[in-house]
């Protein structure tokens, strides 16, 4: 049994300067996000994130305020013991948003406490691993401004995924919907171009879209031979999903504004997706991913998680996307067809870059997963000084 003695919360920020960009919906001259360490009464540290969409402040309210009190309160904080009790309790007024992200936090952290106490990585504890490394793609082409200058814009677009293609990455996934159609339909053109047809393309538009417009954009990735169209429309618009999937002969992907089995489980009876993106830190942790897994593979979906944090959520997802099977199973796996893959982002963010002593690297397409115990990393509470705010 594990028994909590502590629990610190810490809100980083690291300011990105002129290496601000934008998507469909905002502009980022920041990454932030919020780390949880928990401190069991033998000693032992577990590592945890939440509060990667939005203000941090609300989800450590909701540690701090509300769930750290009956955390600390507990004979046994083991993971699967503590989310049903904790989402229970906070079910009336809690079941998405800021407590979600807090009991993600608490969930991945809790399952480095297990991994570290039995001297085991959290992949050998929820099934064991497929495979010791992820194939990874990388996410880029964003948006430099709101304004499109396609001298200038198309030319930067088109040298940014020049860059992260000679890195290695065999798929690359570009942002859209920020622009009108024409618009984001030449920079579409532009970075297939540049990659040529040896590389998987992917477009991300942020539920930017209507069904009606969502279909005409579909129709040039189409053109282009994109894998998959992420989040066309809102995420509350499940009609407008289906009716989007049913007309384009693209997949459909979307779940990263979702949470828990049931909201996955509505998204899928829906018909909205081909592939669904749960990410751990927002969900609901390890413990509710691994159930929404299981729902996807009952209607044979791939599942290919959001990965937007630090160093943390990275990990997390390492540990998770590793013990994933084959969809469909195949003899031979197909790289980035049914092997699954993590989404690896090419921004410039210090709190994944920096935060963890060894760094992830890309090494022939794929990202190692850490073989030590839980998460496999170590925090540097320099990089965590750094950014915190009080």
């Amino acid at each position: 049994m594990l028994t909590i003695a502590h629990l610190d919360t810490f809100v980083l920020t690291a300011p990105l300067g002129s290496d601000r960009f934008y998507s469909s919906q905002a502009e980022f001259p920041e990454r932030t996000s919020l780390l949880v360490r928990l401190t069991t009464t033998d000693g032992e540290v577990g590592w945890g994130e939440g509060g990667q969409y939005g203000p941090a402040e609300p989800v450590r309210s909701c540690l701090e305020d509300v769930l750290a009190p009956q955390l600390l309160a507990m004979r046994d904080a083991s993971p699967g013991v503590v989310w049903d009790l904790l989402y229970a309790r906070t079910r009336d007024f809690g079941q998405r948003g800021p407590y979600l992200e807090a009991l993600s936090a608490l969930d991945i952290a809790l399952w480095d406490l297990v991994g570290k106490r039995l001297g085991a990585p959290i992949s050998a504890l929820i099934g064991g691993r497929h495979r010791e490394s992820v194939h990874a793609y990388g996410t880029g082409g964003y948006y430099s401004s709101v304004a499109f200058d396609p001298d200038r814009d198309l030319r930067r677009l088109g040298d940014s995924v020049a860059e992260h293609a000679a890195q290695g990455f065999g798929m690359l996934k570009m942002k859209i919907g920020l622009l009108p159609i024409a618009e984001d339909a030449l920079r579409v053109a532009t970075v297939r171009e540049r990659l040529g047809d040896g590389i998987v393309l992917a477009a991300d538009a942020n539920h930017a879209y209507n069904s009606q417009t969502a279909i005409a954009m579909g129709r040039v990735l189409e053109q282009h031979d994109v894998a998959f169209f992420e989040e066309p429309v809102p995420p509350e618009d499940r009609e407008g999903y289906a009716r989007v999937r049913d007309r384009l002969d693209l997949a459909i992907a979307g779940g990263e504004a979702e949470y828990t089995r049931w909201g996955f489980r509505d998204l899928i009876d829906a018909g909205c997706v081909d592939i669904i993106q749960p990410d751990l830190c927002v969900a609901g942790g390890i413990s509710e991913v691994q159930r929404i897994v299981a729902l996807a593979s009952a209607h044979h979906l791939r599942t290919i998680p959001h990965v937007w944090g630090s160093g943390i959520a990275v990990a997390a997802a390492l540990q998770v996307c590793s013990t994933l099977p084959l969809v469909p199973y195949t003899h031979r796996p197909v790289p980035l067809q049914n092997e699954p893959v993590i989404e690896f982002d090419r921004t410039r963010n210090p709190l994944r870059d920096d935060l963890l002593t060894t760094p992830f690297t890309l090494e022939s397409g794929r990202v190692a997963v850490p073989d030590g115990p839980g998460l496999g990393v170590e925090v540097d509470m320099d990089v965590v000084a750094q950014y915190a705010s009080e």
